[in-house]
């Protein structure tokens, strides 16, 4: 597969393999070996690098970055940062508040910082949630973020960007959503690859060989979010890190679930119909867009259809998707969003996989509960409602004693797994606790209501 972009200011053509990762060649093929490899999997940060495209310079993890994803981009790396023997600011703060020690990790803090310099993030911690240091410890880092922050944008990076298309294999990249169609309509068994945070570990840790696969970033009229006076309207391929502001005045719950949602670099790249079409148990995204009523819709060739989203996850590693369809787009009803209210529990605040995400919409009238939708992820085999939680509120007094009472109901809704990252028990424990948090947190929103 061809592919053209630039790299530290160079233009690049390469025909390697598809699901070679930007890390290995930058590495093997460039020797530019600033860029470390850590985890392999996008945890750690150590191979961040920067990607500008028309949507804005990001930072994003290298070894989960298949090199089409990068056509027609501009790529930086630590070894290009700084001009001459002229260091970044944010370089140059690190030197100067001694803020690394074994120096693995420092290229991709470098980077993570950088990204967010150009951008005029000043979110430092947010920031950094993707890049793990066990040596400086974070303060010197984050004083050397702050001092960088006044610093003008070095030249370079503060130039609008310029597209670099060059040729393409256009059969397997895709750039309208109709091409997509017709194209996985004919290769049913292809892999679809969005962001590549998860069909990344299939190469770099389970050693998958992938054999055709359909890059899905040059699609422009899958991106972006439609907000009308009923709902959101929101393409499969919109980023997870767009979605943090929208939702934010209609439910900051759920805002800020995103923004714990692993990592700026995993946000920037991750996407929300890859989030959800690849059918996780764990995923953050099925629980609340489900409590909040949200609907999916696919699309085979030129049919689609749309079905509420609890019935699109049919069983572990099954979905109610049909060979050669796609998920196209996500509806979130805005009166779904009033009363939502989500809590995801993991062993890290930040850049962490949920042990459980359990969201609550639950709709009172005059004390009484009149609505209920409660979903959880980490709790079965897919994200999966609680009927029997539901049915046990529905029709009752918003109370304690109501409480209590549906407490039983979880052993009827759900038969967790004990795992790496809790217990069975641990989970059972853990969601009736959530449903105890949701009703203390309804209590005092109407204790200050006027």
């Amino acid at each position: 597969m061809e592919i053209t972009f630039r790299l530290n200011g160079e233009t690049v053509h390469t025909d390697e393999t598809p699901t070679r990762t930007l890390l290995d060649y930058l590495r093997e093929v460039r020797g530019l070996t600033g860029t470390k490899e850590g985890c392999n999997e996008g945890d750690c940060g150590a191979c961040t690098i920067m990607v500008d495209d028309e949507n804005g310079k990001r930072a994003l993890n290298a070894c989960i970055l298949f090199l089409p994803q990068l056509h027609g981009k501009s790529v930086t790396t630590v070894e290009g940062l700084s001009e001459g023997e002229t260091l970044h600011p944010v370089q140059s703060a690190m030197i100067e508040e001694h803020g690394s020690q074994c120096g693995f990790c420092t290229p991709g803090i470098v980077m993570s910082l950088a990204a967010a310099h150009a951008r005029g993030d000043t979110a430092h911690k947010d920031v950094l949630a993707g890049n793990l240091c066990r040596c400086t410890g974070y303060t010197p880092i984050l004083r050397a973020a702050e001092k960088a922050a006044t610093a003008e944008v070095p030249p370079a990076l503060a130039a609008p960007f310029v597209a670099h298309p060059g040729p393409a294999s256009p059969e397997f990249r895709p750039t309208t959503s109709d091409a997509l169609a017709a194209l996985y309509a004919d290769h049913p068994d292809a892999t679809l690859v969005a962001g590549a945070t998860d069909v990344g570990l299939w190469v770099t840790k389970q050693m998958r060989d992938l054999d055709e696969v359909i890059f899905l970033g040059g699609i422009d009229d899958l991106r972006g979010i439609r907000e009308t006076d009923e709902s959101f309207e929101i393409g499969a391929m919109t980023p997870i890190s767009e979605l943090i502001a929208p939702f934010a005045p209609y439910s900051p719950s759920l805002s800020e679930m995103y923004r714990r949602f692993a990592s700026v670099q995993v946000r920037a790249a991750a996407t929300l119909g890859g989030n959800i079409a690849n059918g996780s148990p764990i995923g953050d995204s099925p629980p609340p867009l489900i409590a909040a009523g949200a609907h999916v819709t696919l699309r085979h060739r030129d049919t689609r259809r749309t079905l509420p989203l609890e019935a699109f996850f049919v069983a572990y590693g099954k979905q109610d998707r049909a060979k050669g369809e796609f998920v196209e787009s996500v509806s979130v009803p805005k009166a779904g969003l009033a009363d939502l209210q989500v809590y995801k529990l993991s062993k890290r605040f930040d850049q962490d996989i949920s042990a459980v995400c359990g969201a609550f919409n639950i709709t009172v009238s005059d004390a009484q509960v009149t609505a209920a939708r409660i979903a959880f992820g980490g709790m079965a085999a897919t994200p999966k409602r609680a009927g029997a939680v539901e049915a046990a509120l529905i029709g009752q007094p918003w109370t304690q004693a109501t409480i209590d009472a549906a407490m039983p109901m979880f052993s009827e809704d759900y038969q967790p797994l004990s795992d790496m990252r809790a217990s069975a028990d641990y989970r059972m424990a853990s969601a009736k606790n959530m449903l105890q948090r949701a009703f203390i947190n309804a209590q005092s929103v109407l204790e200050v209501a006027p």
